[in-house]
């Protein structure tokens, strides 16, 4: 989409306990940061409160978003950015969606009555560090005791698993949503975090089965 206008009733104005409105406008004051640090004009993203009353504040509001989103042009080529390279930076912002969600879910459940408090709710340094500090989860070999548990929890399949095989992160596909660190038992303690450094290659898979010592070998 070239621009996303995002429209509700006026805050502290909302029909239902939630609030979404307070939601929405966090969410959209984070979206537009996020898109600045991977190039993208903040300004093909709108949020605008009214109530239904107004429509004429709505058809002005309408018609002044669509003709800026018309004079940024299509997106990223608007801002210079080849298509491959777009599709890539989009497509890694949405595999971290859930990552995004949890850390900063503080700030997202706050309520800024003032519109002088916007700017500074998500700053730019504040997503560019983020960003560099995004950490990756690791299943360390030594201690992953192939008891599948994580590998069934992981909401998108990229944990790589089998019977008696040491499970590996598919870093690829992983959202950092951060399940399989709280259901790996307490007394495995096989996943760990990492941030700031590459996460180690994972075992060759003729190196992954895990030899389990047999009763009589204890027992002797």
């Amino acid at each position: 989409m070239d621009g996303v206008f995002v429209g509700g009733c006026r805050l502290n104005e909302c029909n239902y306990i939630t609030h979404g409105n307070y939601d929405a406008l966090n969410t959209v004051l984070l979206c537009k940061r996020i898109m600045e640090h991977i190039g993208l004009t903040p300004e093909r993203l709108k949020v605008q409160f009214m109530s239904s009353a107004e429509g004429i504040l709505f058809a002005d509001v309408m018609n002044e978003f669509g003709n800026k989103v018309k004079g940024l042009g299509p997106l990223g080529k608007g801002e210079g950015i080849d298509p491959g390279e777009l599709r890539s930076r989009l497509a890694e912002i949405r595999r971290l969606v859930p990552y995004i969600k949890r850390v900063n879910q503080e700030k997202l459940a706050s309520r800024l009555g003032n519109p002088e408090a916007y700017d500074g709710l998500f700053t730019k340094d504040e997503i560019d560090r983020f960003f560099r500090e995004v950490i990756s989860y690791y299943i360390v070999p030594e201690k992953c005791q192939a008891c599948l548990i994580c590998a069934r929890r992981c909401p998108v399949d990229a944990i790589i698993s089998a019977k008696s095989m040491v499970h590996v992160i598919e870093q690829e596909k992983c959202t950092r949503c951060g399940t399989c660190i709280e259901v790996c038992p307490a007394r495995f303690g096989a996943v760990t975090t990492i941030s700031g450094a590459p996460v180690p290659p994972p075992l060759a898979e003729d190196k992954r089965t895990i030899v389990r010592k047999s009763k009589e070998n204890v027992a002797s």
